[in-house]
């Protein structure tokens, strides 16, 4: 059997005027993540993920947040191009893991909801993705409240 583990990370500043999503979920808090598209870094750390497991480069490479077609873009849409690209290398995700790093919110209530939309994208079950929370405690920028970051390995096979 054909195997590849790919990681990935992302980080983004939190902002007002935004809205927060994570793992395509929509989260009531007062400021939101900033970027090009929606900002998603659990999203973005997987599509890298998933990428770099087939040496494919990394989300900036198709999505440049120098293109202005990507602004605003919904990275669920993203994550499912991205999918798309490996199934069609033969490969498909056999599971994948993450972290979620942020002091505020309380993610815990929505990571179910990120797991099943995230499943939904990537054609999985929900028992193949983790998605953990924690915080910093208080060290660094993610501690100081300034920004949101997010870890993720993923496990492909080929078909």
């Amino acid at each position: 059997m054909d195997l590849r583990i790919g990681n990935g990370y992302d980080i983004h500043r939190l902002v007002s005027d935004r809205p927060l999503i994570l793992g395509g979920i929509q989260i009531a808090h007062g400021l939101g993540l900033l970027g090009h598209s929606d900002a998603d870094v659990l999203t973005h750390a997987i599509m890298d993920a998933m990428l770099g497991a087939l040496s494919l480069g990394d989300i900036g490479h198709y999505f440049p947040p120098s293109d202005p077609q990507w602004a605003g873009a919904d990275s669920l849409k993203l994550l499912a191009q991205v999918n798309e690209l490996i199934l069609s290398k033969g490969w498909k995700i056999n599971n994948l893991d993450s972290v979620i790093v942020a002091e505020r919110p309380k993610l815990k209530p929505h990571l179910q909801a990120m797991r099943d939309r995230l499943a939904t994208v990537l054609q999985l079950t929900a028992d193949q993705i983790s998605i953990k929370a924690t915080t910093n405690e208080k060290l660094g920028p993610v501690g100081r409240e300034e920004g949101i970051a997010a870890y993720a390995v993923t496990l492909l096979v080929k078909e």
